[in-house]
């Protein structure tokens, strides 16, 4: 997708794809990766996701990715984040009690910049982005992260019935992307039917839809 589109999508506050809730795959199986706080934890393309006021308040760090500044600041307002912002090459930097949020272009974003990342909670960035771009997504993102964990939520239905986002990414598709360098690319931990659960996806004309949760860690060579 491109920039505009995003762009676009937050002036006109057409973001069904955001969550009031903190994410309950995030509650109930984050543990399970094993990363402590004071770990940093890398959510990209971040929107103004209340998972990220959880991670502050489990004691983690956070960087994060987000290309719109409306979704920063309705984050900070929302969440009641006191930030200050700073210039660092091409991104807005908002810094402030645990976390920084990077505003500009992901695939801008270097590893320098971000330093050391413990664990990668990608719940809504890869199905924002059509085909092509999720192998220059995930390909960038070995460069930035290395061999971090990595929680990752994706959701699967019948491609020709709606048009994305959120995209369609099938186990046989995570399995490509990630499964040379992490195990558990192969089988999602989690997979639920939730159509009846969403139901703007339904009057869409989808027959089917299931969300997937995989926690994945790199393989052992």
């Amino acid at each position: 997708m491109q920039a505009d589109f995003w762009h676009a999508r937050w002036q006109q506050n057409n973001i069904g794809f955001h969550k009031q809730e903190i994410n309950s795959y995030l509650l109930e199986h984050w543990q399970t990766l094993a990363v402590a706080p004071p770990a940093t934890v890398f959510v990209p393309l971040c929107g103004k996701s209340v998972d990220i006021s959880w991670f502050l308040q489990q004691g983690y760090q956070v960087e994060a990715v987000e290309l719109s500044p409306l979704a920063i600041e309705a984050m900070l307002g929302e969440q009641a984040l006191n930030a200050s912002v700073t210039r660092q090459d091409d991104f807005q930097v908002w810094s402030g009690e645990g976390f920084r949020i990077w505003c500009g272009d992901y695939f801008s974003l270097t590893a320098a910049q971000l330093g050391r990342i413990d664990a990668v909670y990608d719940r809504a960035a890869l199905i924002a982005l059509p085909k092509p771009m999720r192998v220059a997504y995930v390909k960038h993102m070995k460069q930035l992260v290395g061999t971090a964990p990595y929680f990752l939520i994706t959701l699967s239905y019948e491609q020709a019935e709606m048009d994305g986002p959120p995209f369609s990414v099938t186990g046989a598709e995570v399995e490509s992307l990630y499964g040379k360098d992490y195990q558990g690319a192969n089988k999602p931990l989690v997979s639920s039917d939730v159509l009846t659960r969403h139901a703007r996806f339904f009057e869409r004309g989808l027959s089917y839809l299931q969300e997937h949760v995989y926690l994945m860690q790199v393989a052992k060579k």
